[in-house]
């Protein structure tokens, strides 16, 4: 059973998708975020495994996957407050938050502002490297990344992006060029797991290894075979390395001047 609603803050609306806690687990909630130009949809396999388990939301963000768009810009930090209170609505004061692509940007941005909120944050995907921060480059890998993706997450990612649309989508694409995810990551006092398909053109290997290294605890787990949108195409894969590198084993929390050669080990 999945359960709807709709979360209006700030003049920004949310759409909650959310599978209850099935008796007797102790697992944390597990919330997920899409990425620019996506919805829930491309996630729905994520979800339902995770949802054996756990207690799991997925969330809809203002202007993407049919919900109206804003008449105003949303800039990474207001998006992330919007998310907050969503997340605050969950009355579960320390969830798994994962985002895929552009909606780490979102996720990061929310635990380092509130911290109190999140156990973990588990970045799929993350975007963007500072070597390839242009909208050609990400265009090109985005073209490269399709030629190893099944038809069936095709058809979404391309319905997806014609129900966002283009000047909803170029509104956000500046915003997530310019955002410096290695500097927040860093930045953050909660423990990081970065996921990667192993054959990702859009988030490298290099670049998520630089972003493991950065963070105060951190591991990196990749996907073997698998592309950029590898919590569709391999779910109970990537719903097995959450469940598992945040079943409690971390430290809750890092502390602010975490020594980085402290972190814990990457299983990459």
């Amino acid at each position: 059973m999945v359960l709807r609603r709709l979360v209006l803050t700030s003049g920004l609306t949310f759409r909650i998708l959310e599978s209850p806690r099935p008796a007797g687990s102790t697992a944390p909630t597990v919330v997920l975020v899409h990425g620019i130009g996506m919805s829930h949809r491309y996630l729905s396999r994520l979800h339902d495994v995770l949802a054996q388990t756990t207690r799991v939301v997925s969330v809809d963000l203002p202007g993407f996957g049919g919900l109206p768009k804003p008449r105003f810009d949303v800039t990474i930090p207001q998006m992330a407050a919007g998310l907050a209170q969503v997340v605050a609505t969950l009355d579960d004061d320390r969830v798994v938050l994962v985002g895929h692509s552009m909606g780490v940007q979102w996720a990061v941005e929310t635990a380092l502002h509130h911290p109190e909120y999140v156990r973990a944050v588990v970045p799929i995907g993350p975007v963007v490297d500072d070597a390839h921060r242009t909208l050609g480059a990400q265009a090109r890998a985005l073209a490269v990344d399709t030629l190893g993706e099944t038809p069936a997450i095709n058809t979404v990612v391309l319905t997806d992006y014609l129900r966002c649309g283009v000047r909803w989508y170029l509104r956000q694409v500046r915003h997530m060029l310019a955002y410096p995810l290695e500097e927040k990551i860093a930045a953050l006092t909660v423990p990081v797991l970065i996921v990667r398909g192993s054959e990702d053109p859009i988030a490298g290997r290099a670049w998520c290894r630089r972003l493991r290294d950065a963070a105060a605890v951190s591991r990196l787990v990749e996907i073997p075979g698998h592309h950029h949108v590898a919590q569709q195409s391999s779910p109970r894969a990537v719903a097995s390395a959450i469940l598992t590198h945040t079943a409690g084993a971390w430290p809750i929390a890092a502390p602010a001047t975490a020594n980085r050669r402290g972190r814990a080990p990457s299983a990459s």
